[in-house]
């Protein structure tokens, strides 16, 4: 399952953003990129209403893998984890999340990736 629309990340100034105001925490397998939300950038997607909510963008280059079926599955099994994980009390949070997964042979290490997920999120006090 996708993460809603109300917690995806899109457009290029957005990103552009990130990269310039974020505060990076880095792990073994992947970065994260945590910047105070900027609702004035989303007004053009129209989500003017949620846009000071929790929102995150999942990247995953094809340095991890060739194929997109097993990048589209590491982003899929990220995404269920934040839907299982980031309740309704957390979403209020205005912050914007990108995740950058490094280069590395972890496809099969479903564990693995999902523990460092975990300990960069509580890392990052995005989760209590």
């Amino acid at each position: 399952m996708a993460l809603p629309k109300d917690m995806r990340l899109k457009g290029h100034r957005t990103f552009n953003y990130i990269y310039k105001n974020s505060i990076t925490y880095h792990g073994k397998l992947m970065t994260f990129k945590v910047a105070k939300s900027n609702p004035s950038i989303l007004l053009s997607h129209k989500f003017a209403n949620t846009s000071n909510n929790f929102r995150v963008a999942i990247a995953i280059s094809k340095k991890v893998s060739k194929k997109a079926v097993e990048r589209n599955k590491l982003r899929r099994i990220l995404q269920q984890w934040l839907l299982t994980n980031i309740q309704k009390i957390n979403n209020h949070k205005p912050y914007w999340l990108l995740v950058n997964l490094k280069f590395g042979d972890f496809c099969n290490d479903k564990s693995r990736l999902l523990e460092e997920f975990q300990n960069l999120m509580f890392k990052s006090r995005l989760i209590k």
